[in-house]
């Protein structure tokens, strides 16, 4: 618990940050919709805010070194790992499944995607399991591809993992609209003279 803690705490610059965004494009976004004849209800812009936020979060704590960095450069530390590829033949790892450690790592690799997969699915129609699985494993290779130039690794395990969570979370989805899909529909767009 401790550890998912961590994550959450390390999370919440982008959080905000993903928040912010949202508030900074939501009257431009009602614009256009309006403009369109198109209505997006309160419960689906609370389900985009929701996306903003996942995705500030996300980037939080896959995109920069590591917890304190930027306070390391603030500091005048002598060593940040910003685009120092020293050490890089120990940094990669492309044999799938050589090096899981823990089932913390295991499950926490997959459950950490969930999100992209659900909320794309919930909030945009048309959304497949291929487009699930092609965001899951593009999204990845980049934050994979990334990591190297921040001092962190790549790992393919990290790839399959995550591009799995994607799609799992795509496939929670489809079982919720199975179960509710009232419930579902009420996350999608309409025109504007079908609403009450």
């Amino acid at each position: 618990m401790k550890r998912v803690l961590h994550y959450l705490l390390y999370m919440t610059p982008g959080l905000a940050f993903g928040a912010l965004v949202f508030l900074v494009l939501f009257r431009y976004r009602r614009r256009r919709l309006e403009a369109r004849g198109l209505h997006s209800s309160a419960l689906r812009e609370c389900g985009v805010c929701l996306f903003w936020m996942y995705c500030g979060g996300m980037a939080a704590v896959t995109l920069f070194p590591g917890p304190g960095w930027l306070l390391d450069i603030l500091r005048g530390a002598d060593h940040v790992p910003l685009f120092d590829l020293g050490g890089l033949d120990r940094r990669v790892s492309l044999l799938p499944f050589s090096d899981l450690d823990s089932g913390f790592n295991l499950a926490g690799n997959i459950v950490m995607f969930l999100p992209f997969g659900f909320l794309t699915a919930l909030l945009w129609r048309g959304w497949t399991w291929k487009r699930a699985l092609f965001l899951g494993l593009a999204i990845t290779a980049g934050i994979e591809c990334w990591q190297i130039f921040v001092g962190r690794y790549f790992d393919i395990d990290d790839i399959i993992l995550n591009a799995l969570g994607v799609l799992s979370g795509y496939l929670l989805w489809a079982l919720l609209r199975r179960a509710a899909p009232g419930f579902a529909e009420r996350f999608y767009i309409i025109k504007e003279n079908s609403h009450g």
